[in-house]
């Protein structure tokens, strides 16, 4: 059974920075709490991530996971390669620019997933919650926190 599950926040800082952060994906395990190991596996021609390789644990699962990346403009998105736990996956931010300036930008984020482990409705509802917790408010902290030069 795949659940969707979407999320808006607004970060206080311009898409191009926030793009940065998460194009950082082997940063990912400092700063996301599923995530235990990320490594790029493949960059495409703007020096972006277009294949990683992750170890997460998800609601006491542990997978492995191969996702690849596609970038354009204000927008990234990513599709399952690979997964022992997961029949699919696509996920994406959305940026949009707020504010006279631009100082500060709606994040959309969506995401899709089917697992191959059959779990009960509420258990998979409170694990994507996370994921998307995770996705939202630990990518504004880690922008916060990249911006003070921390």
């Amino acid at each position: 059974m795949a659940i969707e599950e979407s999320r808006e926040i607004v970060i206080e800082a311009r898409p191009e920075e926030i793009l940065d952060v998460i194009a950082d994906v082997e940063a990912m395990p400092e700063c996301s709490g599923p995530h235990q190991s990320a490594e790029v596996l493949e960059t495409g021609d703007d020096g972006r991530p277009s294949q990683v390789k992750m170890k997460l644990k998800v609601a006491g699962i542990t997978d492995e996971q191969v996702v690849a990346y596609t970038w354009s403009g204000n927008e990234v998105s990513w599709t399952l390669v690979s997964s022992a736990q997961q029949r699919s996956q696509d996920g994406g931010y959305k940026l949009t620019p707020k504010g006279p300036k631009g100082e500060a930008t709606l994040v959309k984020f969506e995401i899709t997933v089917d697992p191959r482990v059959p779990l009960p409705g509420f258990v998979l509802k409170r694990a994507v919650k996370g994921t998307v917790d995770s996705a939202t408010q630990e990518l504004r902290n880690r922008v916060l926190q990249v911006k003070k030069g921390k």
